[in-house]
C-alpha cells in the first residue's frame, strides 16, 4: 500500500507543462529589463554628450582630496583647550532663580478637565450615553443591506448558487411575499422564510473535512430514508452545515462541509475552476493509446472535456489511474473513463483545493486549521489554475 501511495504522490507532485512556461515566461521578463536598462544608460550618454558635458568612466574618476573642516577638532577655527568655558548665571525660572522661592509661588487653581473622571464627559458616559469608538464592524448586522440569495447563503442552508435557485423557485418570503429576485436587497430586520420556517444568519462558521465513505449520500436529507454524509456529523456541531459540491454515492475520499455560503461559492462555482485529484481503479488496464486521449480530450453528450493530468499511479498495476481534473459537472470522471470503454471499479478523491485525506481514516472527520481557511478564503495560487493570458481566473473580491 505504501509503494501505491508514494508513486501516486509522485504523479500528482509532477512538473506540468504550465511551470515549465511560466519559468520561460519570467527569463523572458528579466532579459527583456536588462535589454531596457542598457537602453536608458546609452540615451542617457547621448543626452550628455549632446549637452557638451564630457564622458568619462567610472574607473577615471579621480577621488576627491582631503580637506580640514573650519570646525573639526583639527580645523583652523578650533584651538582646543584654548578655548575658555562660558561664565555661569542663574536662570529666572531655574530653582535659584528669583522666579523660583518656595512658598511665594502660588498652586494654580484645581478645574474639572471635560473627558476626565470627575467631568461631564464621563459623567454622561456613567448615565448610560453611547461611547465615540473608530472601529467599525466587520460583520453583517441588521440595517446593511445585502443580495437576498447572499442573505440565504449566509444563514448556513445552501451556497449562493443554489439559494439563487430557491429563489427563482418561490420558495423564499421577505415579510409574507414571495421574492423572485436573487438580487433583491434585505437588509436582514425583514422576516424572511423558507417555505414557512424562518431564516437566521449564523453566527460561528464551520469546516470541516470529511473522509467520505461509500453507501453513503452528499445530501443533507434523503426523502428515501438512504444514509447521508451528516449522519456522520452528528456531534460535530450544533450550526446547521451542507457539503460543498457532490461525490456520488460509491465515491470516496475529501469533502468539505461549512455553513460559510460565501465560500462554498467560489469553490463550486464552474469560473473558479478549483483542482481536483481522484484516483480510478478500472476493471482492466488502461491502454496508452486511450491515456493520451484523456489528456487531448474528448466530446461527450454535454460538451468537450479533457484532463489536466493523467497517469499510473503505480506502473506494476496500470488499473490505477490518477487523473486531475478542474471541471465540475455531474460524474464527469466515471463519464470520461467510460467513454473510452472501461468501468471505474473504485473512485476516490484525493484532493480538493489543496485539501487532503492525510491522517484522516475512512468515515472519519476534522476541522479545518486557521491556515487553511485562510487559503481556501484567499484561493491560494497552487490551486487556482490561471488562463491563458496568465491573469487568474479569480474575481475581485
Amino acid at each position: 500500500m505504501k509503494k501505491r501511495t508514494d508513486n501516486f504522490s509522485r504523479f500528482s507532485r509532477q512538473t506540468k507543462g504550465s511551470v515549465i512556461k511560466e519559468a520561460y515566461r519570467q527569463e523572458k521578463r528579466k532579459n527583456k529589463a536588462a535589454a531596457r536598462a542598457e537602453g536608458e544608460a546609452f540615451r542617457k550618454k547621448k543626452e550628455e554628450k549632446a549637452q557638451g558635458i564630457p564622458f568619462r568612466p567610472a574607473a577615471d574618476k579621480a577621488p576627491r582630496p582631503y580637506a580640514k573642516r573650519p570646525n573639526r577638532a583639527d580645523g583652523p577655527t578650533r584651538p582646543g583647550a584654548d578655548k575658555s568655558p562660558r561664565p555661569y548665571t542663574k536662570r529666572p525660572n531655574g530653582p535659584d532663580g528669583p522666579a523660583h522661592t518656595a512658598g511665594d509661588k502660588a498652586p494654580r487653581p484645581y478645574t474639572k478637565r471635560p473627558n476626565g473622571p470627575d467631568g461631564p464627559a464621563h459623567a454622561a458616559a456613567k448615565r448610560g450615553a453611547p461611547r465615540a469608538t473608530s472601529q467599525a464592524p466587520t460583520s453583517h448586522r441588521p440595517g446593511k443591506e445585502m443580495p437576498l440569495n447572499k442573505f440565504v447563503a449566509h444563514c448556513g442552508i445552501c451556497g449562493r448558487r443554489e439559494a439563487a435557485l430557491l429563489i427563482k423557485q418561490g420558495k423564499i418570503s421577505v415579510d409574507g411575499l414571495i421574492i423572485n429576485e436573487p438580487g433583491y436587497k434585505v437588509s436582514g430586520k425583514e422576516k424572511i422564510k423558507l417555505e414557512g420556517k424562518p431564516l437566521q444568519l449564523q453566527v460561528e462558521p464551520v469546516y470541516i473535512l470529511l473522509n467520505k465513505p461509500k453507501d453513503y449520500l452528499t445530501t443533507t436529507n434523503d426523502p428515501a430514508g438512504r444514509k447521508t454524509v451528516l449522519e456522520l456529523l452528528k456531534n460535530a456541531t450544533k450550526e446547521r452545515i451542507y457539503p460543498v459540491g457532490r461525490l456520488d454515492r460509491n465515491t470516496t475520499g475529501v469533502l468539505l462541509l461549512t455553513n460559510d455560503g460565501e465560500l462554498a461559492q467560489q469553490l463550486t462555482h464552474p469560473s473558479f475552476e478549483v483542482k481536483k485529484i481522484y484516483e480510478a481503479i478500472l476493471d482492466k488496464p488502461m491502454v496508452a493509446k486511450d491515456l493520451e486521449e484523456l489528456l487531448s480530450g474528448m466530446q461527450l453528450e454535454d460538451g468537450f472535456i479533457r484532463a489536466d493530468a493523467a497517469g499510473y499511479s503505480e506502473q506494476a498495476d496500470k488499473t490505477r489511474i490518477g487523473i486531475e481534473i478542474h471541471s465540475g459537472k455531474n460524474r464527469i470522471v466515471r463519464r470520461m473513463f467510460e467513454h473510452l470503454g472501461y468501468e471505474v471499479k473504485s473512485l476516490d478523491r484525493v484532493m480538493f483545493a489543496n485539501l487532503t485525506k492525510k491522517n484522516v481514516d475512512r468515515g472519519k472527520w476534522r476541522f479545518l486549521q486557521e491556515k487553511e481557511v485562510r487559503n481556501l478564503k484567499f484561493m491560494n495560487q497552487s490551486f487556482i489554475r490561471k488562463t491563458a493570458s496568465g491573469k487568474n481566473t479569480l474575481p475581485a473580491r
